[in-house]
Parts: structure tokens; sequence; C-alpha cells
């Protein structure tokens, strides 16, 4: 898998040494509010998904680990190489490293893997993710309550798409 440096980041395939980093992110619960799945409550909970990130055929997507200064903080990529999905550590937050790591993703998605579109599945609730889609020329184009049931709570979606850019 290629990796992709940018300033400040380097975003590479994941490695099961990073696991205890991916706890941290994945355990958390203010990272893990508005994410598809509850926190996990257990080691053992990242491993198995660690170890789904690792297999996941180049078809299906491309995630990518997001290391800072040698750690590995969040997450960013694609699942069937149309949804955009990422997660950072919440000490990382309002750093501008969100949009860093997937400008380059969103180049990639359309120069390397063709894409005509991008689409995201944000809760409106989660302002942060919203606004940062919206920086990055994504449109709202839908809504939809009730689509995720995460632990015992339903959760609503708000619909975004990017296309991709007219040559010039």
């Amino acid at each position: 898998m290629v990796e992709i440096r940018t300033a400040r980041l380097l975003l590479r395939a994941v490695r099961p040494s990073d696991l205890d980093d991916l706890h941290a992110v994945l355990s958390d619960r203010t990272a893990m509010r508005y994410w598809s799945s509850v926190p996990h409550a257990s080691i053992d909970d990242t491993r198995a998904w660690l170890d789904d990130m690792i297999a996941i055929p180049p078809a299906e997507g491309e995630d990518f680990v997001i290391e800072h200064a040698g750690r590995v903080i969040g997450k960013a990529g694609f699942y069937r190489f149309s949804e955009i999905g990422f997660i950072l550590r919440p000490d990382h937050w309002g750093l501008g490293l969100a949009a860093e790591a997937l400008t380059p993703l969103i180049g990639r998605a359309f120069d390397v893997h063709g894409l005509e579109r991008i689409v995201a599945d944000v809760d409106p609730r989660n302002v942060g993710s919203l606004n940062l889609l919206r920086r990055l020329n994504f449109a709202e184009n839908g809504f939809a309550e009730r689509t995720w049931l995460i632990g015992e709570e339903w959760c609503d979606s708000i619909y975004l798409s990017l296309e991709r850019p007219n040559p010039t």
C-alpha cells in the first residue's frame, strides 16, 4: 500500500504494532461519540477491528492510519471506495489535521481510483465533521432519520457528496 506524507502527517497501512494507539482512539467515548459503533470495551475488540482493517480486500476500500509525531492518532479512508470516513483522537481536534489527512485522500480517490463522486454519512450532531466536509466542498444532499443503531441509541444521518472537479 502507498504511503502519503503531508507537512505534519504520514498516512500509511495499518500494522499489528498500531494496536495500542488505535485502542486509545477507538475506546475513547468522545472520539467514538458519532462513530458507527460503540467505543471498544477491550483491547480484544480493537484487535479484531484491526485484523478486519488489515484484511480489507483492495476492491472494497482503502484505509490509512494517520500518524503524527510518530504516533497513530486516527484513521481515514474509503469504504467501498466511494464513502469517506475518518476519526481522530480528541486531543488532536481543531489543529487542521483531519483536513490535512483528507485532502490528499480525496485527490487520490479522483486521480488514482477514478471516482466521479465521494459520499459521506454524518450524524447531524457531529458539527465538527460537517463543517470540515463543507470546507472541503462537500455539499449536503440528503437526510434520513434512525439510520444507525449505536448501542441503545438510534442516530440520524446527513448525506454529503463531493463531485469530481471538472478539468480546467
